[in-house]
């Protein structure tokens, strides 16, 4: 996944940047149960993939978008909510060797995985959007690009996308920050980018004098990976993420991490 590899520099980059300022764990169907019989949800996920999950230096506690979603979500459903740190291609093994009850590892939902696992409803779309200034009136969508520049980082999917769009001068630089930077000092009307980096960098940062435009070029969704066939536990998941989005607290999370819902 490119994108991983763009948000892991994305927590280090709001402090470099000041200037711009699934259930596999029993044959039973339920979640594990501890031994003084509180219900546990064991959850996997791969701690390297800011904002979504990362833990600071200094930090015990894991941190980031899915990890305060899950949480909710346990609780909601009377669950008391353990996370294990596991590589990215390890989570599905893992899921199937019934190690852990579900994934949430901002994974995207597809065919190929459905082969393999239960997916929840979808809890967050991802996709590439781009950030302009605030006084720029002449780029409302991806259409409106062509004559201008526009900032991407080097062997990403906005570089690929961006330069097949028409007319389009591509910059491709090193990071996310650079191509902010860029677009602050007016060497570029736009930047491409994965909708979570621009979101997050905006909230991380408190960047001023731009915004995230809200037309994706690309879209995929990321769910809660369940053991295949464990829809009882799907259903559970499912009932508590609908009821966080009815009373509100899914937007609260989803604010935290990137900002009002737009």
């Amino acid at each position: 996944m490119k994108i991983k590899k763009i948000l892991a520099v994305v927590a280090a980059m709001a402090f470099a940047v000041s200037a711009f300022a699934g259930c596999g764990g029993s044959s039973s169907n339920q979640a594990s149960s501890s031994s003084s019989s509180q219900k546990v949800l064991k959850v996997g996920s791969s701690i390297d993939f800011a904002p979504f999950e990362f833990q600071d230096e200094g930090q015990t506690e894991y941190q980031g978008f899915d990890m305060d979603l899950i949480r909710a979500i346990g609780k909601e459903m009377g669950y008391d909510v353990e996370i294990q740190n596991i590589g990215f291609d390890g989570l599905i093994p893992a899921l199937q060797a019934k190690n852990i009850d579900v994934i949430i590892s901002g994974m995207t939902i597809n065919d190929e995985r459905k082969q393999n696992v239960e997916f929840s409803d979808p809890y967050y779309q991802s996709g590439l959007t781009m950030v302009v200034r605030d006084s720029e009136q002449n780029i409302k969508s991806f259409k409106d690009l062509k004559g201008h520049k526009v900032a991407v980082q080097i062997g990403t999917t906005s570089a690929e996308k961006a330069k097949e769009m028409e007319g389009v001068e591509v910059k491709e630089l090193n990071t996310p920050a650079d191509c902010f930077m860029e677009l602050k000092n007016g060497g570029v009307d736009a930047v491409i980018n994965d909708r979570p980096v621009n979101d997050y960098y905006i909230v991380k940062t408190g960047a001023t004098g731009v915004k995230a435009l809200e037309e994706k070029l690309t879209a995929e969704d990321y769910g809660i990976a369940i053991a295949k066939g464990n829809t009882d536990l799907q259903q559970k998941i499912n009932d508590a993420l609908k009821k966080l989005h009815e009373d509100g607290e899914y937007d609260q999370i989803y604010a935290k991490w990137f900002g009002e819902k737009k």
